[in-house]
């Protein structure tokens, strides 16, 4: 077993007039990165589903002929339109040597509240995947929504929707298009 604990390794990325935060668990161990950046493991199809809804093209934020994303063109793409990226965990030990957040430890919750604090326009919250919406729900004191769907919290006077998507990871046993119809619901207002 491991007990290392690792910090979170990105800043969080929050562009101005941000409408939307997108809210993973914690990213996978630097070796599986293909960019440094999130959701950076090729395998995960976070960016090829945003591709989908967006470009209609699940493979528009590939570099053509390699096996990485288009970091630049994602963060560009990720300012256009308002969405905030970060994680549920600050801090983890990872129990195993794998990116599932099955084997996942937090040793430091996100303090989402305060990033919202700094994102006045944010009015919908996206978690992907299990952990990060129970780790997110409990937070905020409010029952998990069924995948797909969402759940409505106030905060400081702001209704905030919480919607519960499927994890971007391929152990998810979803196509991406699929998935992408999904999260297509948490995006529309964009």
């Amino acid at each position: 077993m491991n007990n290392n604990i690792e910090t979170h390794p990105f800043e969080p990325f929050v562009p101005e007039g941000a409408k939307v935060l997108m809210l993973g668990t914690f990213p996978p161990a630097p070796h599986r990165w293909c960019m440094p950046f999130y959701y950076p493991n090729f395998q995960n199809d976070m960016w090829r589903i945003m591709g989908i809804i967006f470009f209609g093209d699940k493979e528009h934020f590939i570099v053509k002929g390699e096996k990485r994303f288009d970091q630049p063109g994602i963060e560009a793409f990720l300012r256009e339109n308002g969405i905030a990226m970060y994680d549920t965990a600050t801090r983890i030990v990872r129990t195993k040597n794998t990116a599932s957040d099955k084997d996942l430890d937090i040793i430091e919750e996100t303090d989402v509240k305060a990033m919202l604090d700094h994102m006045p326009q944010c009015n919908t919250i996206i978690t992907a995947g299990q952990l990060a919406t129970t780790t997110l729900c409990r937070r905020f004191n409010v029952k998990e929504p069924k995948v797909g769907e969402y759940a409505e919290v106030e905060y400081k006077g702001r209704k905030i929707r919480i919607y519960r998507m499927p994890s971007s990871s391929r152990a998810y046993p979803m196509k991406p298009e699929r998935k992408a119809e999904q999260y297509a619901k948490a995006l529309a207002s964009l």
